[in-house]
């Protein structure tokens, strides 16, 4: 298994564990990794600092790590795999299911999705499920509001 620091085009960063190397690009080209946080699809690797392991203690070798604040480096617990190399399978198979649950039950307003969240919580629309897109700066905004939303990682459907 391999860790790699990910970053999002909206600056989220965050760690992915792969099988190897080889996985992640093809993840990658295929589009199936996403940010949890905003759910987008623009993921690249973020950049790392090597440790150097001598004397049973790792060292960070370039000087962006020595710069960070102790909130940065407090340590995460490593995800470590429970269950066999499927399990990526299993996660993307309930994403999807999710993904069809949503476009089952709830209306698609596309880029208009920060106006119509705020209609719906002013008694100007009718309540009712809706997704689509939204902008950094609509998120903050229906944050500010106190509107109820959830970022959903947006995995493709298969085309079987």
């Amino acid at each position: 298994m391999i860790c790699y620091r990910l970053r999002c085009a909206h600056d989220h960063v965050f760690e992915g564990w792969y099988k190897d190397s080889s996985t992640f690009v093809m993840l990658r080209q295929k589009g199936l990794l996403n940010c949890p946080e905003c759910g987008t699809s623009e993921v690249d690797q973020a950049p790392m600092a090597p440790a150097i392991v001598g004397r049973g203690r790792a060292r960070p070798v370039s000087e962006e790590s020595e710069q960070e604040t102790e909130a940065d480096a407090a340590p995460v617990a490593p995800v470590v795999p429970s269950g066999p190399a499927v399990l990526p399978d299993v996660v993307l198979s309930a994403m999807r299911e999710v993904r069809r649950t949503v476009e089952d039950n709830c209306e698609n307003v596309g880029r208009r999705f920060a106006e119509e969240a705020l209609r719906i919580h002013y008694g100007e629309a009718p309540e009712r499920g809706i997704y689509g897109e939204m902008s950094e700066s609509q998120r903050e905004e229906l944050e500010e509001e106190g509107v109820a939303f959830q970022n959903i990682p947006w995995v493709r459907d298969t085309d079987s």
